[in-house]
């Protein structure tokens, strides 16, 4: 392949794809792509593990019991990686992001699409993903894949949709057509920031559902915390450049009800945990996993202080989970807060009367 090769076009067959990162969602895009007839260089950072995978097929510390099909390739060997594909998709925790990203920019091509499955935010002046990759791969095109996507749900091939935001129609319909098949559907956005903003940010809430089902609050409570978490979300997001219709769609709302009402959500069992009496250090030890939302509610709160964005359930969240605040104590305070109105975005009539 040419240094500056660019997508191909429909119909031109397998392509090769880089996925970065030996994570659970790494392993579950791997699958589709392999299931797709695509090859598939596989980088992870642990040589055993990637042995393992070789010999036996199945990712066993993130994925026990899914068969991996099709010609996926690990490696440890990420510039080999990214060298090989047409297309990079990269799902390495947000915390380590900038870090493999900085240190492989060369490798690189101009015009190479390269796209973020990660939904957290750096650190330092608040950056996402999409952010980084414009800041130390700018001649690559980008984008973001994010939505309601539990990765053990799609590895065993149950019916999930995605979206696929990029300002460029070609990586688009290259994502589009990469990974949709008969269970796994792709729909696409121009509004990156609100796309990949709304999946960092409902990590947030499904931490809040997950302490709501530990205390064993009613449906009617439930429903609140999911609502109030999404105008919350969307009001942040949206102070920030978003669009709001965003967040109607499967990226918002899509995201954030799979997360806020499922077990198999990191996130939710991590608020689980501390709503049954675990300290939170337990419970992220007691998941093996990255859970974004611990470290992404962190970054919300000072960011939402600081632009003077009102967001009461992070406020509630954060004194539960850092200050040792009692639950009872912040739930009783958001009960007690000024009831201001329910949707902040109304859009103007146009059917005239």
């Amino acid at each position: 392949m040419s240094e500056n090769a660019t997508y191909r076009t429909a119909g031109a067959g397998p392509r090769d794809v880089a996925v970065l990162g030996g994570g659970s969602f790494g392993t579950a895009m791997a699958k589709v792509l392999g299931e797709n007839g695509h090859t598939v260089h596989f980088w992870m950072r642990d040589e055993e593990q990637a042995e393992d995978i070789r010999k036996n097929r199945i990712n066993k510390r993130y994925m026990p019991g899914i068969t991996l099909e099709g010609d996926i390739q690990p490696t440890t060997d990420l510039a080999d990686a990214v060298r090989k594909a047409e297309v990079v998709l990269v799902a390495i925790p947000s915390k380590a992001f900038r870090a493999v990203i900085r240190e492989n920019s060369q490798v690189f091509r101009d015009g190479q699409i390269v796209v973020s499955l990660t939904k957290g935010i750096e650190e330092h002046g608040f950056k996402l993903m999409s952010e980084i990759l414009q800041e130390e791969i700018p001649r690559c095109r980008t984008g973001v894949l994010s939505g309601p996507n539990l990765a053990g749900e799609i590895v065993n091939r149950e019916l999930t949709a995605t979206v696929i935001a990029a300002k460029d129609p070609d990586v688009r319909r290259a994502i589009q057509e990469l990974l949709g098949c008969e269970y796994f559907r792709v729909y696409a956005n121009v509004d990156v920031y609100g796309v990949e903003l709304a999946g960092a940010l409902k990590n947030i809430y499904a931490i809040v559902a997950g302490l709501a089902n530990a205390l064993e609050m009613g449906e009617n409570a439930k429903a609140m915390l999911i609502t109030r978490g999404l105008a919350e979300m969307s009001r942040f997001a949206v102070s920030l450049g978003a669009n709001p219709m965003t967040f109607m769609g499967l990226a918002g709302v899509g995201d954030l009800i799979a997360t806020c009402t499922s077990n198999k959500s990191r996130n939710f069992r991590v608020g689980y945990a501390v709503g049954k009496g675990k300290k939170l250090d337990e419970a992220a030890q007691e998941l093996g996993q990255v859970a974004e939302g611990i470290y992404t509610l962190k970054l919300v709160r000072e960011k939402s202080e600081a632009i003077g964005i009102y967001m009461p359930l992070v406020r509630g969240l954060y004194e539960i989970l850092y200050e040792g605040a009692s639950i009872n104590a912040v739930i009783n305070s958001l009960m007690m807060a000024v009831q201001n109105s329910d949707v902040e975005f109304i859009l103007p009539r146009t059917i005239s009367q």
